[in-house]
């Protein structure tokens, strides 16, 4: 395997990789040409990453893997179903879209992760971890249903094994006794130690056609035999514990092989070849490393977890000109910051000043930004796994014992714990804060990532607070007014940077419950939440409108929007969250209640799922941009 220190800025050569129409070519191919493919995948996969940026790390760990399904199963018509989809890359090179790989993730091209629509061969859209063994098992039902010969295989990393959703399916699957294929995908060995050379001895063993084949002709001999069957089975697992992590999923009906090499294709395909048309559930267990063939990638697998495309200027295009001096900043400006560093900063010096603070993520420290905070209050610090559901609940019974928790969580994860917000926290009326990150259109994850409903399905819930900043500073005092509320509450915040506001040190918190009229104008109100305060204070000055930052979305300020009401013809809404049932509906439902008679244009995220691109790009489709807020107006104001 060619192994590589820098990413190639080149398309690199790969004649044999290009002559792959689809992946039924690999069927017939010896396992050296395999291993060109899979060398050549690689390079590819490293160039085309490099030109549009992207997730990286998992890719280059399955190269070997991927090719190794292709060759043993009839895709598509065998069900291939990934799991996240980060490690989808190589799946999508093989099935017809190399070409346009180096358009993944941006407007209009590729999308990041298996989506039904793009091709036959995603079979399940994904973003969310730890669905691929649900939804293969209900491929493999439905397949038993109809009479269809058809493999069902899911691939599932070790990471998302951690969610209880994954075990769920495995329990079902072993009882229902589903031909299914499970493929663990373990490159953090978080499951079983390197066990060595008696494993993969092992594996291929138990793989091997003699094998199997005595294993159903002994089943039928010591059937006869009372007790011989049950001893003989539990004999066999027993042996397998003791040189692999076997008995789990023995115990859940599976059988179980391995751990094997991940990167070695001959043992791959031995394996593959031997289980695919075993009767039952089955599960291979494979050791990879992620990063694999990228030598920075393998000794930092966090860091090249994704990476932002290569700049470089484009074939006789002239280099861009040095950039124009900036002009010296305001006094009252400073450099943006990102709205997850100002949440890190601030979660840190509030567990200085309150040692009852715990903090809690579902795998998101990086992202997040709580990487500080677990070496500095590590006893404080609790990461769960990618197990959503678990850290509201366990949030909720710390609150029970007079401790402060925050959980830390992105907006698109939380809809996965939403019952236990509302059921273990709500109804309970708990102090538990909520530090809601990514909430908006984030970019180029797409629809799966967007936090595009969290005001809608948060407003509802009664007793909570919901707080949307304008800016760094009104972040930082918002999680400190959240912090210190004395039941659920939770502040939204968008992925990337404010607009560069001075940031205050102390901890004072914001007045819940209160707006700040920023502009005063005739005719025009423009009520702003969160994100979307700043194309609306461009507005403003177009319109001569009035511009308030609602701040918080539950509870309202219902003097601020009554006093609006009475003293403009038109209010216009303003939120980057899907309109049905936000904060504009709130503002409805206000003004309803008061018998206020006014017109009023409720602006957001449309009834349609977004798709991926730039945030500024989605935001301009959506008509959320300065210029499209101004066009709806004038729109409103014509008719």
């Amino acid at each position: 395997m060619k192994l590589f220190d820098t990413i190639p800025t080149e398309r690199p050569s790969t004649p044999l990789l290009d002559t792959l129409d689809s992946p039924a070519a690999l069927h017939a191919m010896t396992t050296a040409q395999l291993k060109r493919v899979a060398d050549e995948l690689r390079a590819y996969l490293l160039y085309s990453v490099g030109v549009s940026g992207g997730h990286f790390g998992a890719g280059l760990g399955v190269v070997e893997l991927t090719v190794a399904l292709h060759h043993a199963f009839n895709t598509p018509h065998d069900r291939l179903v990934w799991d996240v989809g980060h490690q989808a890359y190589p799946h999508k090179i093989l099935t017809g879209r190399r070409e346009q790989m180096t358009s993944i993730r941006r407007y209009g091209g590729l999308a990041a992760f298996p989506r039904r629509a793009e091709s036959e061969y995603d079979t399940f859209g994904v973003g969310h971890s730890s669905t691929s063994i649900s939804a293969a098992l209900g491929m493999a039902l439905a397949a038993r249903s109809q009479g269809e010969k058809r493999r069902v295989c899911a691939v599932i990393g070790d990471g998302a094994l951690t969610a209880g959703m994954a075990f769920e399916a495995l329990a079902h699957a072993g009882h229902v006794n589903a031909n299914l294929l499970v493929v663990l995908n373990d490159n953090e060995m978080s499951i079983s130690e390197n066990v060595g050379g008696m494993a993969s001895y092992l594996a291929r063993i138990l793989v091997s056609k003699p094998y199997q084949s005595m294993r159903e002709n002994s089943k039928k001999v010591l059937s006869h035999l009372p007790g011989a069957l049950e001893l003989a089975r539990r004999t066999e697992e027993h042996v397998k514990g003791m040189v692999s992590p076997a008995t789990l999923f023995e115990e859940m009906g599976f059988n179980y092989v391995g751990p094997i090499d991940g990167h070695d294709l001959e043992a791959l395909n031995q394996a593959l070849l031997g289980m695919r048309d075993l009767e039952g559930p089955q599960f291979l267990h494979i050791k990879t490393c992620k990063g694999r063939g990228f030598l920075p990638a393998e000794s930092d697998p966090i860091g090249y977890h994704a990476i932002t495309k290569l700049e470089r200027p484009s074939e006789g295009e002239p280099a861009p000109a040095p950039a124009a001096p900036k002009a010296p900043q305001a006094l009252s400006a400073a450099r943006p910051r990102k709205y997850c560093s100002v949440f890190g900063d601030w979660i840190c010096d509030m567990a200085a000043a309150d040692e009852r603070l715990i903090g809690i993520t579902p795998a998101m420290r990086e992202g997040s930004d709580l990487v500080r905070f677990s070496r500095e209050y590590a006893e404080r610090y609790y990461d769960v796994a990618i197990a959503e559901q678990h850290s509201v609940t366990l949030a909720a019974g710390m609150a029970c014992e007079n401790m402060k928790p925050v959980v830390a969580i992105y907006s698109t994860f939380l809809q996965r714990g939403y019952d236990q917000l509302i059921h273990d926290v709500a109804v309970q009326d708990l102090d538990v804060t909520f530090a809601i990150d990514r909430a908006g259109l984030v970019g180029e994850d797409g629809p799966t990532h967007h936090g595009a409903m969290d005001l809608s399905y948060l407003r509802c819930v009664p007793g909570m607070v919901v707080l949307a900043p304008a800016d760094e500073a009104e972040c930082r005092a918002m999680l400190s007014a959240a912090y210190h509320h004395p039941g659920p509450a939770a502040v939204r915040y968008p992925r990337g940077t404010g607009p560069g506001t001075v940031i205050p040190e102390h901890l004072e918190p914001l007045a819940i419950g209160k707006a700040e009229q920023r502009r005063r104008g005739n005719d025009i109100a423009l009520l702003a939440f969160g994100s979307l305060n700043g194309p609306a204070g461009e507005v403003a000055e177009r319109l001569d409108a009035t511009h308030v930052n609602m701040r918080s979305v539950k509870p309202l300020d219902a003097e601020a929007v009554l006093a609006a009401a009475r003293d403009h013809q038109v209010l216009v809404t303003l939120e980057e969250n899907v309109i049905a049932g936000g904060a504009g509906s709130g503002i409805n439902e206000l003004l309803a209640a008061h018998g206020m008679q006014v017109a009023v244009l409720n602006l957001g995220l449309p009834d349609t799922f977004a798709e991926h691109g730039k945030p500024a790009e989605l935001l301009r489709d959506c008509g959320l941009d300065a210029d499209g807020i101004e066009a709806s107006i004038r729109r409103r104001l014509e008719s």
